[in-house]
């Protein structure tokens, strides 16, 4: 069965659908879906190496875009959209708390969770919320996705084949961490 979601996903991966999935994907992820784009990213560089550079880029872009909308979520919709997304990710009672230091550190918050396995769409909120500034939510986003998307495809383009084969070799293992990283991610959004 893993082996078949996982041909299954590769195939996707070199289809036509693959662009506008990931796309969509790494927009949606920075505002309010919990799956990251990287579940779409490394099966298209594996598949298509040669455009890893577009594929990071596209992820770039389309998540900072993403982002801003989760910005405007925070700054419009805060009462009747961002507090149930909060609430559901617990984050909603430490809200308060939370507003003080991010003001004070918006700049290295949006960053750094922009860069983690951290769910990026509560900071993006959060950031339209407490009113960060625009220009600095931008440039920190920029800058985290960057690094993270290029990150991951470009050891995926120097180091594929052997990565490939691994993942190949030993999917269950590989879903296994990924799905215990997931689960340490909700932990620690409910802890913070």
């Amino acid at each position: 069965m893993l082996q078949r979601l996982y041909d299954k996903t590769m195939a996707l991966a070199a289809s036509r659908h693959a662009t506008p999935a990931l796309a969509g994907v790494s927009f949606a992820e920075s505002s309010f879906f919990p799956i990251p784009p990287d579940l779409l990213l490394v099966p298209m560089v594996l598949s298509q190496r040669s455009k890893w550079i577009f594929y990071a880029a596209l992820c770039t872009v389309a998540s900072v875009v993403g982002g801003m909308a989760g910005y405007l979520i925070g700054s419009l919709l805060y009462e009747t959209v961002a507090q149930p997304i909060l609430a559901f990710y617990g984050y909603a009672d430490k809200f308060a708390d939370f507003t003080e230091r991010f003001n004070r550190y918006g700049a290295w918050i949006v960053f750094l969770a922009g860069i983690t396995p951290f769910p990026y769409k509560v900071i993006t909120i959060a950031s339209g919320a407490t009113g960060l500034s625009l220009p600095v939510f931008l440039l920190a986003s920029v800058l985290a996705r960057g690094i993270r998307f290029f990150m991951v495809a470009g050891l995926l383009y120097v180091f594929g084949p052997p990565i490939r084969a691994f993942i190949e070799e030993r999917l269950a293992l590989v879903l296994a961490l990924v799905g215990a990283a997931a689960v340490l991610g909700l932990i620690a959004v409910k802890l913070l």
